[in-house]
């Protein structure tokens, strides 16, 4: 069967143009510092940033915990959304990698405010952990690629400040952000200390993320990358792929946040399907499927015998994901599909 893949933006292929551009990817030794797609790559993205310095690595959760490893001690606490992608969907790598305690607090489709860090940052008692770290999410995974307000950022960094504490920034999906609203990368960057971009999702490259921030910063980083495994020899070959999605692939997100809309619009209309349309604002749609009577394990396997892929959203709601290897066409059918399967 030919499916209709929504699970994910990171199920894209690499296009001929891409592959074209790894295959002839000049490289050298990364670990040495010596690879010139690499290094290309990494001050591309710092200067998208605003940022001193880039590295790339991996994939998004090794910047994401470089970054924890990074600026964190054993016996601190980093703060984020409870639905937050640190939180949930990395392996409880803070507490097994940094020996951090992770506290969560309920966002409104993924965003905190400033003003619930004034009971949640720690008093400065020698019994308690140091409140540390606070780390946002743009966009955010887990509600429906909703985007963080920018003024709510700007209070946050500076309570930040006052409180000593470091702002990381989980920007895996910041380029959709950017391409949603105009606000440059660079603008949401300046809050935060650190940032970590991913390339294989939306972008559609192969592999890759980067992390960025100061110089001082991304030696820290390098050291503990290699302690993680992610130090990568002739890199340039996968580093050219993400280069490509870079400066192919950043303006047409708007088509997939189109196909988003669309589809949202189409199915909020079954009786036995609920969409927050306010939270459709990227290429991630959440659908609750509660008024069906069925669990979202059986809607995604019904659906699958029906050629559409889709992937558990929350505990109640199934996620589908707009990417550049769907066609609008095929978004279209996919809604038929739903339609008749559960309208």
């Amino acid at each position: 069967m030919n499916y209709i893949d929504l699970r994910s933006d990171t199920v894209t292929k690499p296009s001929a143009a891409m592959r074209q551009a790894m295959a002839n990817a000049e490289v050298g030794d990364d670990v040495f510092g010596e690879d010139p797609t690499v290094i290309a790559l990494q001050e591309k993205v710092a200067a998208l940033l605003g940022k001193e310095k880039a590295l790339f690595v991996p994939s998004g959760v090794m910047g994401n915990q470089l970054s924890i490893k990074a600026n964190t001690e054993p016996g601190d606490e980093i703060i984020c959304e409870q639905d937050a992608h640190i939180f949930n969907y990395e392996t409880a790598a803070p507490a097994l990698i940094s020996s951090v305690q992770v506290k969560t607090l309920p966002g409104v489709r993924g965003v905190i405010r400033a003003d619930q860090l004034v009971t949640a940052v720690r008093p400065k008692a020698y019994y308690m952990p140091r409140s540390r770290m606070i780390c946002l999410e743009n966009t955010h995974n887990r509600s429906g690629g909703t985007i963080y307000p920018l003024d709510e950022i700007k209070r946050i960094a500076e309570f930040a400040r006052e409180h000593e504490m470091i702002m990381h920034l989980d920007g895996a999906r910041l380029w959709n952000a950017w391409v949603a609203t105009g606000i440059h990368p660079k603008e949401y960057a300046q809050y935060f200390d650190s940032v970590s971009v991913c390339f294989s999702k939306g972008l559609g490259a192969p592999v890759g993320s980067a992390t960025v921030g100061t110089a001082a910063f991304v030696e820290r980083v390098r050291k503990w990358r290699k302690v993680f495994g992610g130090g990568m020899r002739q890199a340039g070959i996968i580093a050219a792929g993400a280069l490509y999605a870079l400066e192919h692939n950043v303006e047409r997100l708007k088509e997939d946040h189109d196909k988003a809309k669309f589809f949202a619009s189409e199915l909020s209309r079954l009786p036995r399907l609920s969409i927050d349309m306010e939270a459709v604002q990227t290429n991630i749609l959440l659908i609750n499927v509660e008024k069906s009577g069925k669990h979202p394990d059986e809607i995604i396997a019904l659906l699958k015998s029906k050629g559409v892929l889709v992937t558990l959203g929350t505990y109640t709601s199934i996620r589908a994901v707009m990417h550049l290897d769907v066609s609008s066409e095929q978004v279209k059918q996919a809604a038929e599909i739903i339609k008749n399967t559960l309208g």
